[in-house]
């Protein structure tokens, strides 16, 4: 039909040639050994076509898996962009997992080619040796030191290379990127993205009803680039022109503080073990954080205590995010509504302590046990069902009925959702405790006793016991001036008037930390291993 709109393809080359077009002089900086370094993007999209170009001349080609074994810098980003841009895929590795796992991965996915930053070869090399199909392997120079034998050197390949052309428009529904899930509860699934998704992504997160990312903001991704394609944020930054700022290998709290003050960072992204570490340091530098407006905190449920204490020491709302793999991974964001100006702080809390509300082009529903929908009246409780534009339709090479049915993704996240939209999860279905044929919520239990001002972690498993199935146990880290002077009976008292009674854990252990997975959570799997024997009180 005469007057229809034209059909360019949603790609990354698209975001990379608007970047170059309107935004060359923003920077890209990456802390370092000694400093940092600074980079404009023209600089650092002409190295990824440099990049591309010497990846074509190895025998990369459309579709081949290119995987990267780093951590937030420069390169990483370089990667971002020449992969997909060339027709091939990026393969994210998460450099936390054990290398069995990390091995499973790279065979599955069929990895060609990996980039590997110096530092990390030794972690590298347990992977390498149980693998056969990468054939090539391109080493960061990010330490002192002459690089591993046998492997190219990433910026003599690029002195090498002439620029690379990203004019070709990608088809839109061409895989761009892939990422595995964590794998806390069996092997790790692929998750494959496509342009498309990943430019719907990245617009949502710019849009002023989301994270409203912009031309002015300085972004400090804490978040790591191997997880979820770093929550949108790279694309999203060359998209809006915003500054980037990324730690490299350097994690400590001074520093990470450091960065924000130095370069004067409007927005900054991390789950929540980054900000609770982060939390006396920051609120040390408060009267330096000038600039900074928005804290986006995702990856697990953020503790009403530390959204308090950023509020109340920092002067910082922390933005509470959920999503997962899955959902590329922003499904939801907790900002207010006009109807809550004038809301008492405690009220506002309570409203912004959910998850939050969808964005336009996700799409939810509530779900009982036997699949019937369930009304958003912030009372019923039942599974959580997504789709859309960047929700994945199925596992790489893994069809998987039980999560993905008519069109609909499984996430196993149990919630309420109330009639203005809002998401509160309860729990995990794998984590709820049932007890005499009812259900505790572990989440619930963990939040109150992290709220406890001598609390920094906690984490509620199920454990077997005679008469009611099961019973929770809560396992907690206190502040290292209340080790000893905390109780059992202390921290009960203090949840009699939170949870109902007989959500009351049956025990409380203290231990000095808490097991995590590769993404910075609590493992509830190695603690419900440990203390799968744990005597309860019959």
């Amino acid at each position: 039909m005469e007057g229809l709109m034209q059909r360019l393809p949603l790609s990354i080359p698209m975001i990379v040639r608007h970047a170059e077009r309107m935004h060359s002089r923003k920077t890209v900086t990456t802390r370092t050994d000694d400093g940092v370094k600074v980079a404009t993007f023209a600089q650092v999209l002409e190295r990824a076509r440099r990049l591309a170009t010497a990846l074509r001349s190895i025998g990369v080609g459309p579709d081949d898996r290119v995987a990267t074994f780093c951590a937030n810098h420069q390169e990483h980003l370089e990667a971002y962009v020449a992969v997909p841009s060339m027709g091939s895929i990026l393969h994210t590795l998460n450099i936390r997992l054990f290398d069995k796992d990390l091995a499973h991965i790279v065979e599955h996915a069929q990895d060609s080619v990996v980039i590997v930053d110096k530092t990390l070869w030794p972690a590298w090399e347990k992977v390498a040796s149980r693998v056969s199909c990468v054939r090539c392997t391109i080493v960061v120079d990010d330490a002192t030191g002459s690089g591993p034998d046998n492997t190219l050197d990433y910026e003599a390949l690029l002195a090498e290379a002439t620029p690379s052309g990203f004019d070709e428009d990608i088809p839109e529904h061409q895989a761009a990127a892939l990422c595995y899930t964590s794998g806390t509860t069996g092997l790790p699934k692929g998750v494959l993205y496509s342009h498309r998704s990943n430019v719907l992504h990245s617009m949502t997160v710019c849009l002023s009803g989301s994270l409203g990312l912009h031309e002015s903001d300085v972004v400090l991704a804490l978040v790591p680039m191997f997880h979820a394609n770093a929550w949108g944020l790279p694309y999203a930054c060359l998209m809006a022109g915003a500054d980037l700022v990324m730690a490299g290998r350097h994690t400590a709290p001074e520093i990470l503080t450091g960065l924000l003050v130095q370069h004067q960072v409007t927005f900054a992204a991390g789950v929540p073990t980054i900000w609770q570490g982060m939390l006396q340091s920051m609120t040390r530098a408060k009267g330096q954080l000038g600039k900074l407006e928005r804290i986006l905190c995702g990856g697990s449920a953020v503790p009403l205590g530390l959204q308090q204490a950023y509020h109340r020491e920092v002067g910082v709302r922390l933005i509470q995010g959920w999503g997962m793999t899955e959902s590329s991974p922003i499904a939801s964001l907790s900002f207010p509504l006009r109807a809550h100006d004038g809301l008492a702080p405690p009220e506002l809390d309570g409203v912004l302590n959910s998850q939050g509300r969808p964005p336009l082009g996700v799409e939810v529903r509530l779900v009982d046990e036997a699949g019937k929908l369930l009304p958003w009246d912030g009372r019923s409780v039942g599974e959580i069902l997504l789709r859309g534009n960047w929700v994945a339709s199925g596992y790489y090479l893994d069809a998987a009925p039980e999560k993905f049915s008519d069109g609909w993704l499984r996430t196993g996240d149990v919630a309420s959702i109330d009639p203005d939209g809002y998401i509160r999860i309860c729990d995990r279905i794998k984590d709820l405790v049932k007890s005499g044929g009812e259900w505790i919520s572990s989440v619930q239990i963990e939040t109150s006793l992290m709220s406890h001002p001598d609390i920094v972690e906690a984490a509620v498993v199920a454990v077997a016991h005679p008469r009611w199935g099961e019973r929770p146990l809560a396992c907690v880290v206190p502040r290292a001036d209340a080790k000893g002077r905390l109780s059992k009976d202390i921290l009960l008292d203090y949840l009699r008037p939170l949870v109902a009674k007989w959500w009351l854990p049956d025990d409380i252990i203290f231990l000095d930390q808490l097991p995590r997975t590769s993404v910075g959570k609590f493992d509830k799997k190695a603690l419900r291993e440990r203390f799968k024997d744990h005597p309860l009180p019959s």
